[in-house]
């Protein structure tokens, strides 16, 4: 099983970096742009996805993230980049050796919380797809082809052949 979580990790750093190195050519005016139903601008929700991520991570090991981007801060591509790529693969490290079943406890805006890390582990997941989608949607309406980022492409760039 954790065969299966290390890919689904895997596939979620591919895509954040991915995603990440198409929107780095992107003038200031893009990195701006939003859209109806989104989150917010392209830079802001990649900053917030990547900022979410470490949380996400920092919250199932305890160790604050390394420079944390803050809620509601933004971010050059680059930076975003080198988020990314520490929490992903810091995600794909706990997801393949911390047991699923373990209560996570602590505070989130004041109050306490107990969850299990598979829950920590499967937001991680949903939050990055919802918004990896975002952002394909206001590069859509821009005119400019998002990157394919699902499963299959996934696949087809990293599989040995």
């Amino acid at each position: 099983m954790t065969a299966g979580l290390e890919y689904f990790y895997q596939h979620n750093l591919w895509a954040n970096l991915k995603l990440l190195d198409a929107c780095a050519g992107l003038t200031d005016e893009q990195l701006a742009a939003t859209a109806s139903g989104t989150y917010g601008s392209i830079i802001r929700t990649l900053t917030h996805l990547c900022g979410a991520e470490e949380r996400y991570l920092s919250r199932i090991t305890g160790q604050p993230p390394e420079d944390e981007i803050r809620q509601g801060e933004v971010r050059d591509i680059a930076a975003l980049r080198e988020h990314a790529r520490r929490s992903g693969e810091g995600l794909i490290a706990v997801a393949t050796s911390t047991d699923p079943a373990l209560i996570l406890r602590g505070t989130f805006h004041g109050e306490p919380y107990a969850l299990p890390v598979s829950v920590v582990l499967t937001q991680a997941i949903n939050h990055a797809t919802d918004h990896r989608c975002h952002i394909a949607t206001i590069l859509t309406q821009l005119g400019i082809q998002p990157p394919e980022l699902d499963v299959w492409a996934h696949d087809e760039a990293t599989r040995v052949r």
